[in-house]
């Protein structure tokens, strides 16, 4: 049996099951990701009501109506292929005629009313063999030997209607297609599992293969850090967009604003919601609170079936250019992979571990073609491991460290004194609203383990981190009560007393 896995065409054993398929092509896909099955595109193609009608001056839009006659509407897609590569046959100030091809229509030689932007079958001679389209441009009363059911209308021209305009008879019909909206996928879609088996003419699709925009690196970056682990949470879905939250709050600037068309990818640069990615399944125009960020390549059709919960395999194409946490020679080589030349800074022997990039976003690296990678010797890298218990305050440290969207953060000292066995940094009062007391010490502080002051002082936000155990204050001295313990240093706490302020200290979670 012939079915399709994420567009390409592949021959089955009968009965075989989606893992086949999969396993057959090698296609791309996540285990526990959701999964596309539409039943094929004749039966896909029921469910299309808008169709493309590119000319060589534009293109045009024309939407079958509700309720139009089930014998127009079946010979129109039946037939609409056969327009393809027509010329316009004639134009007046009243309409636009393209054809002729040949139906089993049933001619009547009644005077009808027409509206603009009718569209309707015409019956030349009164027969079926010469029947053409007719795009009605103005407001007229014609005998076009057109059907009797509804005047032989059975749509209405819903986009370039300029480009309608435009055409004389020298002019041409390239090709007519379906427009596929989610509504025709979906309802010929289910999600399904691994072990579903395969009809002849299934289409399967395990992933979704995004392009960023160069033109947003920022946006794009966010984007990369989101699906780091190669798929994406669905947060929200609608029949405009689905939505991913998962880095709500991270703040970019103002980047590339563009129509949001169906397939857009956008960052929300302001307002409620920053942070957000949207992926559009419906048109929408601009607004300044949108940086374009990239496009779906392929795959928008298991964005369509996809549902508040679902995960979906994601691949970025080209793939993030991110070095931190490598050796430097790690880095080299990984640039080398992706085209990129290394200027190694800062400690620039082999096994040096890289905490910084300049450029730092990735559409910037490609464009320049080369990275500063910037060293430092291994054991200065402090390896640190967050608690599950205090969401809040590890949002906080993840958000002005750096680590929410990069493998390496920073932060600076702001306190260091010779033998208070404590280090403390600087707090960041726009971001430390709202740090509820969570997980406060009860009896003792350990040794390494890091403390967020909480909304209950005055130092709302300060970050601390004792070298030994405290009965009485926390790691930014203060009371147990002020103090949120939000995780402590894994390795690399034995090098923490040499840092006075005004250093800076890197930071990557626990490997």
């Amino acid at each position: 049996m012939l079915v399709k896995v994420n567009g390409e065409k592949i021959e089955l054993p009968e009965g075989s099951t989606i893992q086949d398929a999969i396993d057959a092509v090698g296609a791309p896909y996540l285990p526990g990701c959701v999964l596309g099955l539409v039943k094929g595109t004749e039966e896909v193609e029921k469910h299309v009501n808008k169709y493309s009608l590119k000319t060589n001056k534009g293109s045009i839009i024309i939407e079958i109506l509700d309720g139009a006659p089930l014998n127009l509407v079946s010979t129109w897609k039946e037939r609409y292929k056969e327009f393809s590569k027509m010329g316009v046959r004639w134009t007046t100030s009243q309409e636009v005629a393209i054809g002729p091809i040949v139906t089993e229509l049933t001619p009547s030689k009644e005077t009808y009313h027409y509206h603009r932007w009718d569209v309707l079958f015409s019956l030349s001679g009164f027969t079926a063999d010469a029947t053409h389209l007719i795009l009605s441009t103005g407001e007229h009363e014609a005998v076009y030997g057109a059907p009797e059911e509804n005047r032989g209308v059975f749509a209405r021209v819903v986009g370039g209607k300029r480009t309608i305009l435009k055409l004389t008879d020298d002019d041409e019909i390239l090709v007519v297609k379906p427009v596929m909206e989610r509504e025709s996928i979906v309802k010929s879609a289910a999600i399904t599992n691994l072990e579903t088996q395969l009809e002849d003419g299934n289409q399967v699709y395990t992933y979704v293969q995004v392009e960023p925009n160069p033109k947003s690196p920022q946006s794009v970056e966010h984007f990369y850090a989101l699906q780091d682990s190669g798929k994406v949470r669905v947060d929200y879905d609608s029949n405009t967009f689905v939505g991913f939250y998962a880095l709500q709050g991270l703040e970019k600037e103002a980047e590339q604003i563009d129509q949001r068309k169906r397939g857009t990818i956008t960052f929300r640069n302001t307002g409620k919601g920053v942070g957000r990615v949207y992926i559009y399944r419906e048109d929408r125009v601009s607004t300044p609170s949108h940086n374009v960020l990239g496009k779906v390549k392929n795959g928008m059709q298991l964005l369509d079936i996809a549902s508040f919960g679902d995960e979906v395999t994601i691949q970025t194409s080209p793939t993030r250019i991110m070095t931190l946490a490598m050796t430097q020679k790690e880095a080299e080589e990984f640039l080398h992979e992706n085209g990129v030349k290394q200027i190694r800074e800062g400690l620039q022997e082999d096994e040096a571990v890289v905490v910084r990039q300049e450029p730092h976003y990735t559409m910037d690296i490609i464009a320049q073609g080369e990275v500063k990678t910037y060293g430092i010797p291994e054991e200065d890298l402090l390896h640190v491991e967050l608690y599950d218990d205090t969401p809040r305050s590890t949002w906080y440290f993840q958000k002005i460290t750096g680590l929410l969207d990069a493998p390496v953060g920073s932060l600076k000292v702001h306190f260091a004194f010779p033998g208070m066995k404590l280090l403390m940094f600087k707090d960041v009062p726009k971001e430390s609203k709202g740090l509820i007391p969570e997980n406060t010490p009860k009896d003792v502080v350990k040794a390494g383990e890091i403390g967020v002051t909480n909304m209950s002082r005055r130092h709302i936000g300060m970050v601390g981190v004792r070298f030994e155990d405290n009965k009485e204050f926390g790691p930014t001295g203060e009371p147990f009560q002020g103090t949120n313990i939000i995780g402590k240093m894994a390795e690399g706490i034995e090098n923490l007393e040499k840092y006075k302020e005004g250093d800076t200290i890197y930071v990557t979670r626990k490997r």
